[in-house]
């Protein structure tokens, strides 16, 4: 499974997907400009001490990211989209793309991309999820779809033990 960021800006929010994405061994692709620097402490802060366990690639923009991932499957999330996100059959390796906090992915792209388009649901004038807790959602859907494949299904407690 492969999450994309295009363009984002906030470091907190990145570092935030960058942990969801340790923790579900999920790649995460950052497309340039970014809003901060790779080695700012707000990123490391929500990042924890996950950051040097991820298996992050960084493109110059978009071109570049298709370009070194020719025939990608795209899922795009935008609140513009026409299907909901769990309507979708993700792929273990399709790609989950997420635009700016600020803007979201661009209309020209979305428009290229309509069957590819997925939307969370809202309740009333909502403009938008936080961008990492987006992410989460979407993520999360697709492992599930694909039976949350080598991860843990049972968790354990630390003093007591389940009877």
């Amino acid at each position: 499974m492969n999450v994309v960021l295009l363009e984002p800006e906030m470091p907190a929010n990145t570092g935030n997907i960058g942990r969801t994405c340790v923790a579900t061994n999920t790649r995460l692709h950052l497309i340039e400009p970014l809003g901060f620097k790779l080695n700012e402490k707000m990123l490391l802060r929500a990042g924890l001490d996950y950051w040097d366990k991820l298996d992050v690639t960084l493109y110059s923009d978009y071109g570049d990211f298709l370009e070194k991932n020719p025939g990608a499957k795209i899922y795009m999330a935008t609140t513009k989209a026409q299907k909901v996100y769990s309507d979708v059959n993700y792929e273990p390796d399709c790609f989950l793309m997420f635009g700016k906090e600020s803007a979201g992915i661009p209309e020209e792209i979305l428009v290229k991309n309509r069957e590819r388009c997925v939307r969370i649901p809202m309740w009333g004038d909502i403009r938008s999820l936080n961008l990492s807790n987006s992410v989460s959602i979407v993520v999360y859907e697709a492992l599930r779809q694909n039976g949350f494949e080598k991860m843990n299904l049972m968790g354990e407690l630390h003093r007591l033990q389940w009877n």
